[in-house]
């Protein structure tokens, strides 16, 4: 079987210790902190934890924010925090109507005493807080949901939390997914209406409906609230909507998702920052989406990691190569060795793990000679111990036998197939590759791989030299009857 595709391509992330500062250096984090150390025997909260009114004017001034509504909601927004992240303990007043106390939680020593995983650990329960609150209703006027008994009537919220998270966590992702495309050329701010229109817009539609425009424009003015919100914890740069723009309160024009490129930008845009695709991705694994990160094969066996980076771009893999080179300890030749054992096989996945080994082999410097030479005499791994001996320029390298050449064909062009790399290049590579030999495809119809019928069959297709395609296809039909099939 070939090696299983992950959902998302692996990502680079900082160390742990770079995501611990950026962590700690989140503005609302810091504002979280400040108030957590701030706290004192006489600190009143309500019985709901929160920091009570008469003290928000006082939390405020320790921040360093304005005396006025806003600076009471950054206020109260940061003790929030402090309690949802165990930075404070709150204990409950034993009577109604009565306040309670504070102390400081066992996490805030480990702010400064801890790993950087501690403080990862604690961040992430922070970005859970947040995004609660970014994903809660918006109460344009609470007094209507209470009924005369002082009830809440929920069910008037129109308001479904699990829809709320999901459609936010799928924004998150698509973000995530944009951020590494291309090997990571995706790396620049993604235009708000782009964004949005990927979680509205079906992938079959051509031009959008009016209907279809306005969900849209909709979703925006969502998001540009909740990117508000989630950029204090650190996951994201934002830009927000440009407030001329609005047609009317809470409204964009419809037109946005076309936008004019000059204006573009003043209709949000957003990227996700080191520490966000950190917080993304600890979600994302969470729910139980694969999501890789380079350096995850560090430390298992080789077979694990030529499995693994089976689909990852090449860079990505060459990454992943060197983590795992440097960590092994018993030296380059094990290493080498213990990669060649891995590449052997005759499943689906075997060609395109002895591509990514040749490749390995690369970066394992010359001190691995001497495992590639004790494989000279196998079948499935003879050739590219050649091909490695070669590209170092190394003496006493013996000639391959004919039918080694045409096996190393079959199963590097197989291997190529599977990567499903760029056409221009597989399409070189099959024509140089039959170039090479006078009457290959008279030949290679008989090689003993269980890729050569179907690799014939490519090269039929992909051949542009129209004789070679059709002695390719006939070499095919002569391979698939040798073989039974």
């Amino acid at each position: 079987m070939s090696a299983e595709r992950p959902s998302l391509p692996p990502v680079r992330l900082n160390s742990e210790a770079e995501l611990a500062r950026d962590a700690l250096a989140a503005p609302l984090f810091v504002r979280a902190v400040r108030l957590a150390r701030w706290a004192g025997p006489d600190t009143r909260v309500g019985a709901g934890g929160e920091l009570v009114e008469a003290q928000l004017p006082a939390a405020a001034e320790h921040l360093g924010l304005p005396a006025d509504d806003d600076g009471a909601a950054y206020a109260s927004e940061a003790w929030r925090l402090a309690v949802d992240t165990g930075l404070l303990d709150v204990t409950d007043p034993e009577e109604e109507d009565a306040e309670g106390t504070v102390s400081a939680g066992e996490n805030l020593g480990l702010l400064t005493g801890g790993s950087p995983q501690d403080v990862l650990s604690i961040w992430l329960d922070g970005l859970d807080a947040v995004h609660a609150d970014a994903t809660a209703p918006v109460l344009d006027d609470f007094t209507d949901l209470v009924g005369e008994d002082g009830s809440i009537d929920f069910d008037a919220l129109d308001w479904d939390p699990e829809a709320e998270a999901e459609f936010l966590d799928g924004v998150l992702g698509n973000l995530y997914l944009l951020t590494l495309a291309d090997n990571g050329a995706g790396e620049g701010p993604v235009p708000l209406p782009a964004l949005a229109a990927s979680m509205i817009v079906p992938d079959d539609m051509g031009e959008p409906t009016d209907d279809i425009l306005e969900q849209v424009s909709e979703a925006m003015m969502r998001l540009d609230d909740q990117f508000r919100l989630l950029e204090p914890i650190g996951i994201i740069e934002y830009r927000p909507v440009d407030e001329a723009l609005m047609v009317e309160e809470g409204e964009a024009p419809v037109d946005a998702v076309e936008g004019d490129e000059d204006d573009v930008t003043r209709y949000g845009m957003v990227k996700l920052t080191p520490l966000g695709l950190y917080g993304v991705r600890a979600r994302m694994l969470e729910a139980g989406v694969d999501a890789p990160a380079v350096g995850d094969l560090a430390g298992k066996g080789a077979d694990a990691l030529l499995d693994g980076i089976a689909h990852y771009p090449e860079s990505a893999a060459r990454a992943e190569v060197k983590l795992w080179l440097a960590g092994y300890a018993d030296g380059a030749v094990p290493a080498a060795a213990e990669l060649l054992a891995a590449a052997r096989g005759t499943d689906e996945g075997a060609p395109l793990r002895r591509l990514h080994c040749q490749q390995a082999l690369a970066l394992a410097g010359p001190e691995a000679e001497p495992a590639v030479r004790a494989v000279l005499g196998d079948r499935e791994l003879g050739g590219l111990a050649r091909v490695w001996l070669a590209e170092r320029g190394a003496a006493d390298v013996p000639a391959p036998p004919e039918d080694m050449i045409f096996w190393l064909a079959i199963d590097t062009i197989a291997a190529h197939l599977d990567a499903d790399g760029e056409l221009d290049e597989l399409q070189g590579l099959i024509e140089g590759l039959s170039a090479q030999h006078s009457g290959f495809f008279d030949e290679v119809w008989r090689v003993d791989h269980p890729a050569t019928a179907d690799v014939l069959e490519a090269m039929g297709r992909l051949h542009s030299d129209k004789k070679a395609a059709k002695d390719a296809r006939k070499a095919a039909f002569k391979a698939r009857s040798r073989a039974g099939g």
